[in-house]
């Protein structure tokens, strides 16, 4: 059974809405997905820090809407350095669609991670992508959804946010871990729980933190932690200006946070 009673009140809404969507009336997508793994190497070998940059026009946690061209807004951060690209497919809350991802993956050339919350089978069918976002939290039998989506190609990042989900996530057979630093029980932001889950991942399973990360001494904290990648969004989107420019400046400061910097 989903766990959410413990969650926030934006966190329940957002659930509600996501039992409720209109579900695909397409059969099981086939998906030939751009490599999660090649892109974070390419960043390694190019000093870039791996960063996901989200395309977030808005959430219950961040002030305003972006109204810009979602292409062109990934197309910026990829200039900036982005190793691959998140989009928000979450319509209500988050002002995605499947609609959106379609124009980003056409637009980049890099992987490209669909963030939704996704709790059955059928809502994988919505859209193609080469990542889809599962929330151990939320799924009620994680090994049979992540099995289900890797049988339609698609690479699959497990979201946890403690040692108990990390233990379910990793005896589903999850590879790649994103321990999300935000409590979806308060919508607090706390890098710590990165810290203190991490030394729990096992090396041959890639580690993902996310939420929080706002500057370049989160990005070096993070890495120092144990983080292969990094997912960022409101730091990137929200803390953008007017121009579109803007945005690939912010990707540029965190990709180029390396431990040299002062």
């Amino acid at each position: 059974m989903e766990q959410t009673e413990s969650v926030a009140p934006a966190v329940r809404s957002i659930l509600e809405a996501a039992r409720s969507r209109e579900r695909p009336q397409t059969g099981p997508l086939t998906v030939e997905p751009r490599s999660f793994s090649d892109a974070l190497e390419r960043a390694r070998a190019d000093g870039r820090v791996p960063i996901i940059a989200e395309v977030k026009p808005t959430s219950p946690t961040s002030e305003g809407h972006r109204t810009d061209d979602p292409a062109t807004l990934a197309r910026e951060m990829v200039a900036g350095g982005a190793s691959a690209i998140s989009v928000l497919t979450e319509p209500v809350h988050f002002g995605g669609s499947p609609e959106a991802l379609e124009a980003v993956r056409a637009a980049v050339d890099v992987p490209v991670l669909r963030k939704d919350f996704i709790l059955e089978e059928s809502q994988l069918d919505a859209v193609e992508a080469d990542l889809v976002l599962l929330i151990a939290r939320f799924v009620d039998d994680l090994e049979a959804l992540l099995t289900a989506a890797r049988d339609r190609g698609f690479q699959v990042l497990v979201e946890v946010h403690d040692e108990n989900e990390l233990e379910t996530a990793l005896e589903a057979g999850a590879t790649i871990i994103g321990v999300n630093n935000r409590d979806l029980a308060k919508l607090e932001v706390d890098l710590e729980t990165f810290e203190r889950v991490a030394p729990d991942i096992p090396d041959d399973v890639t580690a993902i933190a996310e939420s929080g990360i706002s500057t370049p001494v989160d990005v070096r904290r993070m890495r120092e932690a144990g983080a292969d990648a990094l997912l960022v969004g409101s730091a990137i989107m929200d803390h953008a200006g007017e121009t579109e420019g803007d945005v690939r400046t912010n990707t540029e400061t965190l990709t180029q946070a390396t431990p040299t910097d002062d």
